[in-house]
Order: structure tokens, then C-alpha cells, then sequence
């Protein structure tokens, strides 16, 4: 008995002392890569200070060589030509110390190299704020980056300016905003419907692919209820499907539609979305909001209809993936008629 309890407490004190020595080299790892990290962005800070004086790109080009040749024969690789113009543009786009410091405290050397090399100074924004709201991984945010995210989201409309204000009050998923949350538009290619379909065989096909849908919502989105039912005045109305997200701690309520958009579709959602805060919303939730998703999108009559409707959104969802140029001029269009309906509004006032 008393070899038993030797061998026990061998064994714990054997399981600590790993632990012990794992934490510990977590610690190292991450502070190496911090050290790395503030060490490639002091170069780059120290090259751009000193190229600033020079009034010719060329000279900068031949002066990132030579030195480039300098670092490798005393410090060996790390140090090429394309290693030290990466720090150089990380430091460019990221000037100030401070607000580096900070950044790096949550993304990594190879996520700020992704970043700088998103030209648009909202997009870049829009995908380094989520980085460090969602804890994208570098794979992560190459995926998104591919998806076009940006494009899709609804907040990508919005005047730089204002994007870029909201997203700088965004530092964890707490703080995510509807417009965050929700795109204009949803591929959903991996329903594989072909031909036509209905409704409810739609509804069956996202039901199917429950974890494919929700990987396409985005992150905090969980399932509820399926065909959620309302009784109002002996009457039954169904819901298609109704979901929580964590963060904004809202019901959302998402109804499906074949076809472009009509006005009476936003009337039945306020219907359902009045009922569910009555009934179903719980004291500590913030009030619902609902999604209206349609086959077809008629672009400027949503617009139009929708301006300054904070509770419903509206986008579109596509069951074959279109080209990336759809997703580009689909965005230009939203942004020119969201721009008319701004001045139009300034110039009655």
C-alpha cells in the first residue's frame, strides 16, 4: 500500500514539473516572438527615419541591398532584401511606437505582414481590428481575406471615416456592432442546390449543412429553433430559423426568400421581432434582430427601403460561388447609393 501511494506521489510531482516546464517555455516562445517582433520594427522604423532624407526611390532600393548584405554576412539569414522591406512597410503603416506596442501584443510578426499589404486604409482597419476581436489566426484572416469579408460587410459602406472610428472602439468580440456581425451577401454553394428549389427545400439544405451555415454567419452565432412558431390572434406564423449570437446577446431571427426583396418582407419581420421581444427576448438580452435573406438582390430598392433600419438587414445569398469582381462592383454600388442618399439628406437640411 505504502509503495502504491510512493508511486502516486511520484507521478504528481513528475506531472507538475511538466507543467511547470511547459509554462515556462510558453512564456520564452512568447517573449522571444515579442522581442522579435519590436526588434524587425525598430529596423524598419530606423530605415524609414533615414530614407526620408533621401529624395530618390532608387537610392532607397540600393540602400535596403547593400545593408541587406551587411546583416546577413554578421547576423546570417533573416535579413534579405524582401525580410527588411517587410519591416520597413510594417513600419510605415505603423509609425507610432505606442499603438505598435499594442498591436503587438495580440498579432503576430506574419499577421501585421498581411496586413500592410492591404493597400485601403478601412480594409486594413476592418481586418486588423477583427484579428484582435475574434483572435483570428494568421490562416484565419488569409481565409477571410480570401472570402472577401470586407466586401461583404455591411459596415464596408459606411464612409471611411466612420468605419474606421467604429472599428478602433472595437477590441473584443464584446464590442462588435451589428454591422460587423452581418454581411450583404452569403455563399452558400455548399448547400449544393441546383436547378430550382423551393423555400422549404432550402431551409431542409441549410439544415443539413447546420455547421457549414453557421461557419458562414460567422464566429458567436449558435442555433435555437428550426420553423419557430408565433400565435398571434389565432393565428400561426412560422419563423424559418431562429439563432443567438453571443456577443451582440441578441435573438436573431432569420427568414428565407426566393427572389429579389419586396417592402411587405421587412412588415413580417417586424411583426416577428415585436412578438420576441414580448415574448421570448429574456430580461438580461438585448433586443432581437432580424435577417431577411433573398436568392436575388435588387441592390439600390434595399438600400432605399432600409436606410437607417438598425433592428433588420437584408442581403442576398448566393448558392454558387460568383467571382471576386461580383462581391468588388456589388460593394461599389452600395457605397454610390449610400453616398446620394447621404447628400440628398444633407441637402434638405
Amino acid at each position: 500500500m505504502a509503495e502504491t501511494n510512493n508511486i502516486t506521489d511520484l507521478n504528481r510531482v513528475e506531472e507538475a514539473i511538466i507543467n511547470l516546464i511547459e509554462a515556462s517555455r510558453c512564456r520564452v516562445a512568447f517573449s522571444l516572438n515579442h522581442e522579435l517582433t519590436t526588434l524587425y520594427w525598430n529596423i524598419g522604423k530606423t530605415i524609414v527615419d533615414y530614407l526620408s532624407y533621401q529624395p530618390y526611390a532608387q537610392y532607397g532600393k540600393h540602400f535596403i541591398a547593400t545593408l541587406s548584405q551587411t546583416l546577413t554576412k554578421k547576423f546570417g539569414r533573416g535579413y534579405t532584401t524582401s525580410a527588411l522591406s517587410r519591416m520597413v512597410n510594417v513600419a510605415k503603416i505603423y509609425p507610432d511606437k505606442e499603438m505598435f506596442a499594442t498591436l503587438s501584443q495580440t498579432l503576430s510578426w506574419s499577421h501585421l505582414i498581411q496586413l500592410t499589404a492591404i493597400n485601403d486604409k478601412a480594409k486594413r482597419t476592418y481586418y486588423q481590428q477583427m484579428c484582435i476581436a475574434q483572435r483570428w489566426s494568421l490562416r484565419e484572416l488569409r481565409k477571410n481575406e480570401e472570402a472577401m469579408l470586407y466586401e461583404r460587410a455591411l459596415i464596408a459602406t459606411k464612409p471611411e471615416q466612420d468605419i474606421i472610428q467604429q472599428l478602433n472602439h472595437t477590441s473584443s468580440s464584446n464590442n462588435l456592432t451589428p454591422e460587423l456581425v452581418f454581411k450583404s451577401s452569403y455563399v452558400l454553394d455548399f448547400l449544393q442546390l441546383q436547378g430550382a428549389y423551393s423555400e422549404k427545400e432550402l431551409e431542409q439544405a441549410i439544415v443539413n449543412q447546420m455547421e457549414l451555415f453557421i461557419v458562414e454567419l460567422g464566429q458567436g452565432f449558435a442555433f435555437v429553433e428550426r420553423q419557430k412558431r408565433f400565435s398571434i390572434d389565432s393565428t400561426d406564423y412560422y419563423l424559418d430559423l431562429l439563432f443567438f449570437h453571443r456577443p451582440l446577446n441578441r435573438l436573431i431571427a432569420i427568414d428565407l426568400k426566393l427572389g429579389k426583396f419586396k417592402p411587405e418582407y421587412k412588415g413580417q419581420m417586424e411583426l416577428y421581432l415585436n412578438y420576441i421581444k414580448r415574448y421570448e427576448q429574456l430580461p438580461h438580452e438585448n433586443p432581437p434582430l432580424g435577417l431577411l435573406l433573398c436568392s436575388e438582390g435588387n441592390t439600390e430598392h434595399i438600400e432605399l427601403l432600409m436606410m437607417g433600419e438598425n433592428e433588420i438587414k437584408v442581403a442576398q445569398y448566393l448558392t454558387q460561388l460568383p467571382s471576386k469582381q461580383w462581391f468588388i462592383d456589388k460593394l461599389n454600388r452600395s457605397i454610390a447609393i449610400a453616398q446620394q442618399y447621404n447628400e440628398n439628406n444633407n441637402s434638405t437640411h
